[in-house]
């Protein structure tokens, strides 16, 4: 996986488990990442949603650098079952989403 850490992709995961109490620190946590990563971040949705296959890697983030028209952070927040998407598009990837979850939440 190119352009992100899992952690920080876990890391956005447990927090849309909460939105409802963590949006302001999910928020706080897109907004900080650069560029790069926010594509990366969308690019395993998407890979997660279907939208994409992990072999199309590369087109999925060009087309989410050259697509970006809304913050990212809101785009995610808007994205129906977001973790679910993040947690299969690193699966996809080859990336245990609950080994990185578990990273994150220090477990």
């Amino acid at each position: 996986m190119q352009h992100i850490s899992a952690n920080k992709v876990a890391a956005v995961i447990v927090m849309a488990r909460e939105l409802g109490r963590a949006e302001g620190e999910m928020r706080g946590l897109v907004d900080r990442m650069t560029e790069e990563e926010q594509a990366a971040l969308v690019t395993v949705m998407w890979i997660g949603r279907g939208a994409f296959e992990v072999e199309e890697w590369d087109e999925a983030f060009e087309t989410a650098m050259n697509e970006a028209t809304t913050p990212t952070a809101d785009y995610l927040i808007g994205t129906p079952h977001l973790a679910d998407h993040l947690e299969a598009g690193l699966d996809a990837l080859g990336i245990s989403a609950t080994d990185a979850e578990s990273d994150v939440m220090g477990r």
